[in-house]
């Protein structure tokens, strides 16, 4: 993102464009909810406190994804700095919070440091605690949603831009999209570009179902969120305590899917429109995929990368790799 002395928040600028933002985040919901399968993106669970809920879930036992990839990035460091070098524009996409991108510091040493969200406050406040720990590294927040469009301010350095995707966020992706996505960010990589990502990889069905359906209820209520905040963006008039968390494993799709189901039979109206959902009726808020490494590996190919190297954890659940733009 950019230096302590040009901090910012781009949010975009002008009336005109915060309108046509508007609209268009009411069409995709309005859309969604009109489906003949209800749907919600999962781009939409990272309000404020849809962001320290994720938070939270990265600390329960059973949602071990993130030490294994923390595990990764700590025992093969100077593997991956040999890779990947230093002295990069780090773009940190689905910063949240910027812990995972500022504890690779220390052994990447970025030249800059971009932070990328959707959730435009939290992200804006984590750049801000971020800089005054680090005032030597220029840093920039941008609040982007980049899951179908990408387009960095023109005060990011062109060169040298390293892309940080950690945490499996790729899995929300439909592997088709995964490919277009990272279409977009090749695209976006400029001179010597590259990426590094972190993806999950295929497992047992009760240990996945287990880590998306914790016995605390935190994954339920990050889950839950959602609705109230699809309320204040569209005015629509959600109950929560009328859904209920819904986490499985589609083993033929290899991905575990999250649902809220309505526990009666119930109305949702908003301004200029309404749907009825019958007792059981669900609304599918995400998908996550697993990789295999060699399926994973063909992706990236696949969007314009190569040379990929990779490593695991000991227990082979989860993969980072880095690979170059060709």
């Amino acid at each position: 993102m950019t230096g302590n002395q040009a901090l910012q928040r781009d949010l975009g600028h002008g009336g005109s464009a915060h309108t046509g933002q508007n609209s268009a985040i009411r069409a995709e919901l309005v859309g969604g909810l009109l489906s003949h399968n209800a749907s919600i993106h999962a781009k939409y669970f990272y309000d404020a406190l849809g962001s320290k809920l994720f938070e939270a879930i990265g600390l329960l036992d059973e949602y071990d994804l993130g030490r294994a990839e923390a595990g990764i990035f700590a025992a093969d460091a100077q593997h991956i700095t040999a890779a990947a070098g230093v002295d990069r524009v780090f773009i940190d996409l689905g910063a949240g919070n910027c812990a995972k991108a500022s504890s690779l510091f220390a052994t990447l040493k970025p030249s800059h440091y971009v932070a990328v969200d959707i959730a435009a406050d939290f992200l804006t406040e984590a750049v801000n605690r971020l800089q005054a720990e680090h005032p030597e590294i220029p840093m920039q927040a941008v609040a982007l949603d980049f899951s179908e469009t990408f387009s960095l301010p023109t005060a990011v350095p062109a060169a040298r831009r390293l892309f940080f995707y950690p945490g499996s966020s790729i899995g929300n992706f439909t592997p088709l999209q995964a490919v277009q996505f990272f279409g977009r960010v090749r695209a976006a990589c400029g001179a010597d570009g590259a990426i590094l990502v972190g993806v999950d990889l295929v497992k047992d069905a009760a240990r996945l179902e287990a880590a998306y359906d914790d016995p605390l209820g935190v994954t339920a209520a990050f889950n839950l969120n959602i609705l109230r905040h699809v309320n204040r963006l569209i005015g629509t008039d959600f109950i929560p305590t009328q859904w209920r968390h819904v986490a499985l494993f589609n083993a033929d799709q290899s991905r575990i899917e999250m649902h809220l189901e309505a526990r009666c039979a119930l109305r949702v109206t908003w301004p200029g429109g309404q749907r009825a959902f019958a007792a059981g009726a669900r609304i599918h808020t995400e998908n996550s995929y697993k990789y295999t490494q060699a399926g994973f590996i063909s992706l990236l190919g696949q969007a314009g990368f190569s040379r990929t190297q990779c490593w695991t954890d000991a227990q082979n659940q989860f993969l980072v790799c880095y690979a170059k733009a060709n």
